[in-house]
């Protein structure tokens, strides 16, 4: 009985009810009472106790045993149901968060990266010690100022040089919104990095410094002011945040006048961009050095006519618009590493990733299994439109996969061509070029940067004709044999290689690019028509 219950008492109780389980071991009990006890004797028991005792099977003994270890299954199912559903409940919470991609643009030198570093801070994302530390590193390099801008700029070189070089990337959360970060460099050698961070971003903070001369050198003709806004436009950023900074410079000291005279004369280059001052456009004042009218508003002692919001109030509202989750699965990769298998980095243009969903990657029409996803730094089951992501797949190495490649929808795929239609507005050649059939230049659109070549030009559009055309009374076309600047144009364009992108009026995001050749943007377009499918190039 005692080596019994021993035997029993050595199980672990893994019953969901305590009560339960002592219920079960009573009646077990009760029931070697009513029953004569079974012996379990051993050789030497047997030598000294006369006739043979009757024994409990092995077969009952594993009864126990496997009703224990069923017991024990129960509990684990239970504890690890719980868990499951707590994550589930924050993961919901956490998908009723908006998200938005807010990139910062603007000329070298505005206070990009310490703005966005002065964001990270103020929302609790780097704490005193860090900021400690950057504050010595910078006054080691006797550049006290910049300790700011150390949280986004973490390269050694962008750190001496003082200027961003890549796309920093950073998380950040108000009471409504999720926000990712792109701090897109300022100077003219790195237009192609900048053109990578706002293809990826709903929203531009355009940095403006008010100091006397910095807003006049961005915004003259060749500053990065300029086009930065031509090219945010262009890459699909629908609204603009312009915020004048360095308010609480000497030169500045929160001049009204000062404030005024740049709004008045960014909002008509903005008109001209695309832009609508009324719905698109938000303006503000701020220092990104201090916080001062970014977390909070303003004190009033030192701006005493500004009544308007805080930056965290204006992005909290801003409202963009509404992609298809349900819409077929689109994602430009950006990047890849290795980690445990193969990850790519990129922003969901349209339809939902989930775990376990099989995919193509294009252009080399590679199957592909999703075996995780992370949102910010942290992993999800699934990631909708706009959302930033990194996703671990199977089925691909890491070295078969190029920036511009695309994951898509298996039954609604992406278009894969070497030629495209495309409506084109010429903004500036060099040296007065002719634009014309034979033409080459870099074309980069989404995440594709490849060199093209104008192969026809199809019809020239007469934009202001074309307002007052009679649609009966309209003529044949006329292949122009060449267009200058300001023109637009219709014409077809070829690529060396393989690339995936969609008709504009499908997937705006998909659709709309630019043409840059020597350091410069000459023109930008969107996408018009694709070849038949099944067909590379155009039907002569």
């Amino acid at each position: 009985m005692e080596d019994r219950k021993d035997k029993a008492g050595t199980q672990p109780s893994l019953l969901p009810d305590g009560e339960e389980e002592d219920d079960w071991r009573k009646e077990e009990d009760d029931d070697m009472e009513d029953s004569p006890p079974p012996a379990f004797s051993t050789s030497a028991e047997a030598e000294t106790s006369g006739p043979p005792q009757p024994t409990v099977s092995h077969e009952g003994h594993e009864g126990i045993e496997s009703h224990l270890q069923k017991l024990q299954l129960d509990k684990k199912v239970e504890e690890l149901t719980e868990p499951q559903e707590t994550e589930e409940l924050e993961g919901r919470e956490e998908e009723s968060k908006r998200h938005l991609n807010v990139v910062f643009i603007g000329h070298v030198d505005a206070g990009k990266s310490t703005t966005g570093g002065h964001i990270l801070f103020l929302s609790g994302q780097v704490d005193d010690r860090t900021m400690q530390k950057y504050e010595r590193e910078a006054k080691e390099k006797n550049r006290e100022s910049w300790y700011m801008a150390y949280i986004m700029d973490t390269n050694e070189e962008e750190r001496i040089k003082g200027k961003t070089v890549e796309v920093g990337r950073a998380h950040f959360e108000t009471e409504n919104t999720r926000f990712t970060i792109l701090d897109a460099p300022g100077h003219k050698s790195y237009v192609p990095n900048m053109i990578s961070g706002a293809s990826q971003a709903d929203v531009g903070v355009l940095v403006i410094s008010a100091r006397k001369g910095e807003f006049e050198t961005g915004y003259e003709k060749g500053g990065q002011t300029r086009e930065h806004v031509q090219l945010a436009k262009t890459l699909g950023v629908s609204k603009l945040v312009v915020v004048v900074n360095k308010m609480d410079d000497h030169t500045v000291n929160w001049s009204k006048e000062r404030y005024d005279e740049i709004e008045s004369k960014m909002t008509p280059f903005l008109k001209l961009s695309g832009y609508n001052a009324k719905k698109d456009v938000h303006f503000l004042p701020i220092s990104g050095l201090i916080g001062s009218n970014m977390a909070s508003r303003v004190d009033r002692k030192l701006c005493s006519w500004w009544d308007g919001p805080s930056l965290f109030e204006v992005l909290d509202t801003i409202e963009i618009p509404l992609r298809d989750p349900k819409g077929p699965v689109r994602m430009p990769i950006i990047d890849k590493y290795k980690d445990m298998g193969t990850v790519v980095m990129g922003k969901i243009e349209s339809g939902t990733i989930q775990e376990n969903d099989n995919l193509l990657l294009m252009p080399n029409k590679a199957h592909v299994k999703v075996l995780a996803i992370y949102r910010d730094e942290n992993k999800s089951r699934r990631a909708g439109p706009g959302e930033n992501v990194r996703v671990k797949l199977s089925g691909v190495e890491e070295e078969d996969i190029l920036a511009g490649f695309l994951l898509s929808s298996v039954v609604n795929p992406v278009h894969v061509v070497f030629e495209f239609n495309a409506q084109l507005q010429i903004l500036e050649l060099l040296d007065n070029a002719i634009f014309t059939a034979g033409y080459k230049a870099i074309l980069h659109i989404h995440s594709i940067v490849e060199e093209s070549e104008i192969v026809e030009l199809i019809e020239e559009i007469d934009v202001k004709k074309k307002k007052d055309a009679d649609p009966k009374k309209k003529k044949p076309k006329r292949k122009p044999l060449f267009v200058k600047n300001g023109a637009v144009v219709v014409c077809r364009i070829q690529v060396n290689n393989l690339i995936c992108i969609e008709n504009f009026s499908d997937f705006p995001q998909l659709g709309r690019f630019t043409l840059r050749t020597e350091g410069k943007t000459i023109a930008v377009g969107k996408v018009v028509a694709l070849p038949p499918p099944g067909c590379s190039i155009f039907a002569s």
